[in-house]
């Protein structure tokens, strides 16, 4: 589990990309909504750090109160449009945090309500090595 810092090819500003066991979110986001012959598959960007105030982002990515997205406490967008606006076209994912792990379930894409994404994760990572790629993508972007 790794987040990175790309470019945003659109408008030269840069998006926060998740990635899972090496593959990034976007491309197994689409993969699934293709496979899954979803109308408008794979309209996603990473969130554009230019277009969205994500506020503190280690709390932002933990999902505490106050940063929720969607219905469910610890909802966020972990990926946006590919417009730059996260609220146009959002990929949410409900923030799960214990002891010893973070797990991301409950995908939805809230424009699309009836959409079925029970077969996408749940993705459960070392709660030392989410809190660490936090850490390590906090100090690159300062």
């Amino acid at each position: 589990m790794s987040f990175q810092v790309e470019p945003w090819d659109e408008h030269g500003g840069h998006e926060l990309v998740p990635y899972v066991d090496g593959v990034r979110l976007l491309d197994l986001v689409s993969t699934y909504e293709r496979a899954a012959r979803f109308d408008v598959a794979g309209q996603y960007a990473g969130l554009v750090l230019d277009h969205f105030n994500y506020g503190d982002l280690t709390e932002y990515l933990t999902g505490e109160p106050g940063y929720a997205f969607g219905d469910k406490p610890g909802t966020i967008a972990l990926l946006g449009c590919d417009c730059g606006e996260v609220g146009c076209w959002p990929f949410l994912a409900q923030v799960v945090l214990d002891n010893d792990l973070v797990t991301w379930r409950d995908f939805a894409q809230p424009n699309r309500p009836k959409r079925d994404y029970g077969h996408l994760g749940p993705f459960t990572f070392a709660r030392t090595q989410y809190l660490k790629a936090i850490r390590t993508l906090t100090e690159q972007l300062e």
